[in-house]
């Protein structure tokens, strides 16, 4: 016979039977409920639930009013938990190689030799698990990558939805590229500013990825987060806004676009270099046109009158770093005009393409004013030159679709991949992410921006990567 649900004593009148299991009932429910609030407590997520802020890079903590603490909780147990275990997964197409992974492959863009030169500080030593506990303390989140799969353990909250897009780009990785993905344990930070300096960790350089370094630091540069879109600025997937900022370059002619140089930005973001383009704003002393961004009123409007492909007016652009990297790099490039970058320190995965004076004009940040007029002064008297450089820049944004953003992962993974002396496990505090999980968090504007950006399995291999350069 099975033993009662609750226990009675022989004096307990049996009227107070009812009260006694309702009691007992109340009191279940309230440990289930405390037991599933803790348990939730401690659940992070894509979108900054129960995260803190990085310590390096302050920022307001992340709220979330619009969800009820019940809602919260089914939404956290749901998307974290339950998605990813539920979703119509077939092994045969995850294991699969790319279908074309017999043709002949195209040469990988020079710049992809930056790779090598990227690693090269864990050629000799490897990459231990020592390694990745010391750059833990420097990363917002940690990416294992296991049998196909994606394990992500969350530790800092990343500005906007930088993580949530950033996460979304190795899902779309392995979809890229079925199979042939490495198992690999990274870890990732999502500011602006690198943090692994050259001389402090000389004795031992941790591997860290982010989305610039310099010639200063170790930090390992990868794509970011915009490639696949930036919803809180209505930035689209960049194979969608390319071709739009291409088109509208090509609405006016040389001739027609307006001879001066342009900038429109945020100067107030602690940036001496932006500080000092104010100066600039002379038309007639400077030939520059200098325009601070009102992003608040930019947000009212959905920020339809910034439009990208509607920027591509002048025949020069200017490029200032802010607070540090900017991303705003690839979309100047993009206009089609001459690209007039200020004295660079951050190096994103794509600028080692660039070339002084060939794909764009180097502007002494020392000798500011002066250097712009110079660059347009130049340009005004040579305009078939001064075409052919921007058209030149341009180009090399071209060639940096996605199947090449994707190619730069997959071998940098691969490579990073190569120097590991232990196999990739995922750690307890880490949690399985799919795409159904990351569209489950996402709010209407991020689901058609992540929608939009989704991979295809590749019908041809990734390009061939360049051997390292010989030293000596």
């Amino acid at each position: 016979m099975a033993p009662p649900l609750y226990k009675t004593s022989p004096r307990t009148p049996s009227y107070l039977y009812p009260l006694v299991i309702a009691l007992s009932l109340f009191t279940l429910t309230a440990l289930l409920l405390y037991k599933v609030d803790n348990f939730v407590s401690q659940t992070k997520t894509v979108v900054g639930h129960n995260l803190e802020p990085t310590p390096w890079h302050q920022f307001p903590a992340k709220t979330f009013e619009e969800e009820t603490r019940h809602g919260r909780a089914y939404k956290i147990i749901h998307c974290s938990y339950l998605t990813c275990r539920h979703r119509n997964d077939n092994p045969k197409e995850r294991l699969r190689a790319p279908s074309g992974s017999n043709q002949t492959t195209t040469m990988c863009p020079e710049f992809f030799g930056a790779i090598h030169r990227d690693l090269q500080p864990w050629v000799a030593t490897k990459i231990s698990n020592a390694h990745l506990v010391e750059a833990q303390k420097y990363a917002a989140f940690r990416v294992i990558i296991v049998g196909g799969k994606l394990y992500v353990d969350l530790y800092y909250a990343c500005v906007q939805s930088r993580a949530m897009f950033t996460i979304w780009s190795f899902l779309q990785l392995l979809r890229r590229y079925p199979g042939i993905v490495p198992d690999v344990d990274m870890m990732f930070d999502c500011m602006d500013k690198p943090t692994i300096n050259r001389t402090e960790h000389q004795s031992m350089p941790l591997p860290l990825f982010r989305y610039c370094t310099t010639v200063e630091h170790f930090d390992i540069p990868f794509p970011d987060w915009s490639f696949w879109g930036w919803s809180e600025i209505n930035v689209r997937p960049w194979h969608v806004e390319f071709p739009d900022i291409k088109l509208g370059s090509t609405a006016l002619t040389w001739e027609q676009k307006i001879p001066i140089a342009y900038w429109k930005g945020n100067p107030d973001v602690a940036s001496p270099v932006r500080t000092e383009l104010l100066n600039c704003n002379d038309t007639m002393v400077w030939g520059a046109q200098i325009m601070r961004q009102d992003w608040k009123k930019a947000a009212k409007t959905g920020f339809k009158e910034s439009k990208l492909s509607s920027q591509c007016k002048h025949q020069y652009k200017i490029y200032a770093e802010g607070y540090a990297w900017s991303v705003s790099l690839k979309y100047i490039l993009a206009c089609g005009s001459v690209a007039l970058i200020i004295s660079p320190q951050y190096q994103d995965f794509f600028s080692r393409g660039l070339i002084p004076q060939n794909n764009f004009w180097l502007v002494d940040a020392l000798d500011l004013c002066p250097s712009i007029k110079r660059a347009v002064d130049w340009g005004n008297d040579h305009p078939a030159e001064a075409e052919a450089m921007g058209r030149r820049g341009q180009e090399l944004m071209e060639t940096l679709n996605m199947d090449r953003v994707y190619d730069y992962m997959f071998h940098l993974i691969s490579e990073y991949a190569k120097l590991q002396d232990f196999k990739p496990n995922p750690p307890s505090t880490a949690m399985e992410v799919c795409a159904e999980s990351v569209l489950c968090y996402a709010d209407e504007k991020q689901t058609a921006f992540l929608k939009q950006s989704a991979a295809s399995p590749s019908q041809a291999p990734p390009c061939t990567l360049p051997p390292p350069a010989k030293t000596g």
